[in-house]
């Protein structure tokens, strides 16, 4: 079996949260919508702390922002993706030209970044920190999110 097979094998056999309680609302159109991204490639900027391990917190990233570092330390993570091309991991760029095609909406203001790298126990992120950075997302108007998990 394949370091990848393998991988996946075990993926299936973690256990996930079931929410008896989960919440659905039908979205505005896309071209009427503003998307935000979240990502779990801990990217952060120069000015922002970094992240560390077990990190639960989130970054808030400013839209014009493209100079960002990548705090992502898990050894089986390739980089190359993303020091060639930053849309890799955060497509920002591609939301933009959606934006300007009139694909969807607008580009949200902020976007939001998590260490995706976490030990077995989520639950700060599930009850804490999640939860903030959807409610600041909701208070920005963000009807949309692309998860780009790392």
């Amino acid at each position: 079996m394949s370091g990848d097979q393998a991988m996946r094998s075990h993926s299936g056999t973690l256990p996930a949260p079931e929410f008896s309680d989960a919440a659905f609302v039908t979205p505005k159109p896309l071209a009427e919508a503003t998307v935000a991204i979240v990502t779990s490639a801990a990217l952060h900027t120069a000015a922002d702390d970094a992240f560390t391990n077990t990190d639960t917190s989130y970054r808030a990233l400013d839209r014009a922002e493209r100079n960002l570092k990548l705090g992502h330390w898990s050894p089986n993570f390739d980089r190359n993706g993303f020091a060639i091309d930053l849309n890799v991991v955060y497509p920002i760029d591609r939301l933009e030209e959606l934006a300007s095609a009139g694909v969807i909406g607008d580009v949200a203001a902020k976007h939001y970044s998590f260490a995706g790298n976490q030990p077995d126990d989520v639950a700060t992120i599930r009850i804490d920190s999640g939860p903030a950075a959807a409610a600041a997302m909701v208070a920005e108007g963000v009807d949309i999110v692309v998860l780009t998990p790392v």
